[in-house]
């Protein structure tokens, strides 16, 4: 009985450390006409990053550097 309760606890433990947080948004300009877009991930090659991080997906909220 004890033996399990320690695998229990140590599971639980496990568990909790390995969540992980959502992704951050960025911004992003488009190469060929200058539009911007919110996104967690590159839209292609023609795109590169322009500002971010942020909390929400319109790019609104900034993520304080810490």
């Amino acid at each position: 009985m004890h033996k399990t309760s320690l695998l229990l606890i140590a599971g639980v433990l496990a568990a909790s450390l390995a969540q992980a947080g959502p992704a951050p948004w960025y911004q992003w300009r488009s190469k060929a006409d200058g539009q911007m877009a919110c996104s967690q991930t590159s839209l292609g090659s023609g795109w590169v990053k322009f500002s971010g991080p942020y909390r929400d997906a319109r790019c609104e909220f900034r993520i304080p550097a810490k």
